[in-house]
């Protein structure tokens, strides 16, 4: 899995840096949104992304295992409830680094 991502993730990293570089000479004034609005947007987008991914794959182990045990539901549901909530503090602990990698 990981050898189909790594080509995926090298072109995607140069084609989000090479603009950047090839425009890098900035004015007097400064201007442009700067490496803080782009490291706060890039932060967000992959913890978004991996809590999502990871409360789908929550709630997917939860169903699979309340369909095999019906009896242990309850105690299933408890703990998947707990994961699901642990894993959107982690979401929500990544907003609060984006914003303050934006310096508001």
């Amino acid at each position: 899995m990981i050898k189909k991502l790594l080509p995926v993730a090298a072109v995607v990293g140069l084609a989000l840096l090479l603009p950047n570089v090839a425009f890098a000479e900035g004015g007097a004034m400064g201007g442009g949104a700067g490496w803080g609005h782009f490291s706060a947007a890039l932060v967000l987008a992959i913890g978004a992304a991996a809590g999502a991914t990871a409360q789908g794959r929550t709630a997917v182990a939860a169903c699979d295992g309340m369909a095999r045990n019906p009896g242990a539901a309850g105690q299933i549901r408890g703990i998947a409830f707990l994961g699901l909530v642990l894993i959107e503090s982690l979401v929500i602990y990544t907003l609060v680094i984006a914003f303050l990698l934006q310096g508001k």
